[in-house]
């Protein structure tokens, strides 16, 4: 692309000043006219090579020190930065004088690195720097440069003294500084220091209601963001900024009636450009993908026109997280090709190493993660670490799964140890084991949910070892330590109002129909042969008079299932949000009612969605694989449960099953041949 001359090339040289004998120098007839001519030529400046241009001009034919060329540098130094080229900018930045530079410059430069993603500390510097110096004093333009670079560092100790400076300068009532303020420290997560500002304002603008919304959302505050964003509709007008803060708080209520009068009101209200238009549309997709409506959230992102690496993300997360592996694997590929050719980021690694996880694919899991460093160079972090390890640990691969931990450049959090106890739980690793790993979980203390979670998982270790006294003994060590095993707590949304429920509640207004109508599931279910697994109760006593099973039957998730089922017109999805995993009693139970009731229901837990419908789960179920083929391998014919479990997790996850279950029937001829065929089965998963 051609980027033209502002001059032509045979423009006659104009002579420099010359000095006179009575005075200072006479740089032309008109000493102003020259100086305006290059301020009128800086306005047609489209790229560097024309600001070049006219930066040397500048250089051969005005002198440095007058107060019209330092003029023409400030301007030159800020069309530098408006092309994004800092470099250049702090070149012709170091070139002048110090004693020259105005705080002008200093903004100029200032705001430039602060809108630079590599130079954000850059800009902090520069600013410690100009007061070093003491020749241009900061003014209400450079303040919201510096505390944006300190947001985007999360600089709390930096942003604290520059929010000194600005008490000490007499512009804490500036709203431009105050909006500063506001995102530094909602950025930092601290809500209260950004409150006192909010509130302290003589003079509010949509961008003192926007950040605060934002800094909100960004701690978990979502009703008291969803509440101020009420207030603020007194005052402004929403802008896509406003709405991009709201949509992130229906998602993290899981709020699908708000989430679809965001949009409605997009739809009414706002007019975006292009830029703005894909970030919009980048969040309508990951509140649908988190409030369990993966339909809408595909729609959004088909309709797209533009896309950028964040939708490709947020569409992978969303196939990712609600299961369905095939299609995030195919989003990712469609992604890299040379239609699209987007670059994939660590996020993108994240989301695929998700949907691996998800459907147990494991070999594809290995395959990205080493693609990740091998073809993209990204040094794979602790989130990588952590879907790997919890893959491989959940496939059975324990001692794999430890390899890596041992093999990690940084030290493993809390959560990786809790999947590598969870997957000993599950897979039947040695008692001895499980306590290690317990131990190491506890010495995390990250915080009390840890720990709590190290009792509860190494209870149901002694629990499925039948050691009854130590399971006694877990639970007595939890009373001395102070440490209560967090509440299950469930949500469903009715008519856009959230119901929510704990283990065993009784608060609710309708509680007598609720447990009335949990008898008549409990009674459908036993008339189909369900009986409850009272494993799933570890800290539950271990008597005869039932408990557990009651106890059981009174999980959080059920209560709302309940509710949802009395409240919602027949065969309405049902959808449940819940803070913890689902125990897989109550995921058995949710597939049964899903087809005894005929109806869907959508379980997001901590992890994962579930989609339940005609007795199935969107997940795959190991438990199920391993019960299945458990009397193949001890039936004889010569094969192994190694082999098998490997061969089970290379071929099953790509079998859909339909409403009449698929189930694969493996005919073993001997160690090196065997004819695979499909019965259709009316059995349960």
């Amino acid at each position: 692309m051609s980027t033209g001359l502002l001059f032509h090339p045979l423009t006659l040289h104009v002579p420099p000043p010359t000095s006179t004998p009575n005075g200072p120098p006479q740089p032309f007839s008109t000493a102003g006219n020259h100086h305006r001519n290059i301020l009128s030529l800086s306005e047609t400046c489209t790229s560097m090579p024309q600001l070049k241009q006219l930066h040397a001009f500048t250089l051969r034919t005005t002198f440095p020190d007058e107060t019209a060329t330092l003029f023409l540098y400030g301007r030159i130094l800020q069309l530098s930065s408006s092309f994004s080229d800092v470099s250049y900018a702090s070149r012709v930045f170091d070139s002048i004088q110090q004693e020259n530079h105005s705080s002008f410059m200093w903004n100029t430069l200032i705001r430039a690195c602060a809108h630079d993603v590599s130079r954000k500390e850059d800009a902090f510097l520069l600013y410690r720097k100009m007061l070093e110096r003491g020749m241009s004093a900061p003014d209400k333009h450079t303040f919201p440069f510096v505390l944006k670079a300190c947001a985007y560092i999360f600089g709390l100790s930096e942003g604290k003294q520059v929010h000194c400076h600005v008490v000490k300068h007499g512009l804490s009532g500036d709203v431009y500084v105050n909006n500063g303020l506001i995102h530094l420290y909602g950025s930092c997560g601290c809500l209260h220091l950004a409150q006192k500002v909010f509130n302290d304002m003589p003079e509010r603008s949509l961008v003192s209601w926007n950040s605060m919304i934002d800094a909100l959302v960004r701690v978990g505050e979502y009703d008291s963001a969803l509440e101020l964003f009420r207030q603020m509709q007194r005052s402004f007008e929403p802008d896509g900024y406003t709405m991009q803060s709201v949509l992130s708080a229906c998602a993290g209520l899981g709020s699908l009636s708000l989430g679809t009068w965001a949009h409605a009101f997009l739809l009414r209200r706002c007019d975006f450009d292009v830029a703005m238009d894909v970030l919009i549309k980048n969040s309508l997709i990951e509140m649908y993908c988190k409030c369990g409506s993966l339909r809408m959230g595909e729609q959004v992102f088909k309709g797209m026109q533009k896309r950028d690496l964040a939708s490709w993300n947020a569409m992978i997360l969303g196939f990712a997280t609600h299961g369905r592996a095939e299609e995030a694997l195919g989003c990712f590929d469609r992604m890299v090709r040379k239609g699209e050719n987007v670059k994939p980021n660590s996020v993108t690694f994240v989301a695929l190493l998700i949907a691996c996880n998800h459907r147990g694919i494991v070999n594809k899991g290995r395959q990205y993660f080493d693609m990740m460093v091998r073809d993209y160079g990204i040094e794979p972090a602790l989130e990588h670490y952590g879907c790997i390890i919890d893959l491989v640990a959940r496939a059975g691969y324990i001692t794999e799964a430890i390899d890596m931990v041992m093999s990690m450049p940084m030290k493993p959090d809390a959560v990786i140890w809790r999947s590598l106890l969870g997957a000993c739980c599950k897979k039947g690793a040695s008692v001895e084991l499980s306590e290690e790993i317990a131990t190491r979980l506890i010495e995390t203390r990250e915080d009390n949910q840890s720990s709590s979670g190290a009792y509860v998982l190494l209870s149901r270790v002694y629990a499925s070892a039948r050691r009854w006294n130590d399971v006694g003994i877990v639970r007595k060590l939890m009373t001395e330590h102070g440490i209560r095993k967090e509440p299950g707590c469930s949500s469903i949304e009715i008519n856009g109002i959230s119901h929510d429920f704990f283990a065993g509640d009784t608060s609710h207004p309708h509680t007598k129909q609720i447990y009335k109508h949990l008898k008549v599931i409990d009674d459908k279910l036993r008339s189909i042969g369900y009986l409850p697994d009272p494993s799933q109760a570890p800290l539950v006593d271990s008597t005869n008079d039932g408990s557990k099973e009651y106890s059981l039957r009174l999980h959080s998730e059920r209560l709302a299932i309940a509710f949802g089922l009395i409240s919602l017109p027949p065969q309405t999805p049902i959808r449940v949000f819940k803070n913890l995993r689902v125990c897989g009693d109550c995921h058995e139970v949710t597939k049964l009612i899903s087809k005894v009731f005929n109806t869907e229901i959508i379980v997001r837990d901590r992890v994962r969605f579930h989609h339940f419908k005609d007795g199935s789960c969107s997940l795959f179920s190991f438990r199920f694989v391993r019960c299945f083929f458990a009397s193949l391998v001890g039936g004889g014919g010569g094969v192994s449960s190694q082999w098998l479990l490997s061969f089970i997790s290379q071929t099953l996850p790509h079998v859909r099953y339909a409403p009449q279950v698929n189930v694969l029937e493996l005919r073993l001829w001997s160690l090196s041949s065997f004819q695979v065929s499909y019965h259709q089965q009316n059995v349960r998963l």
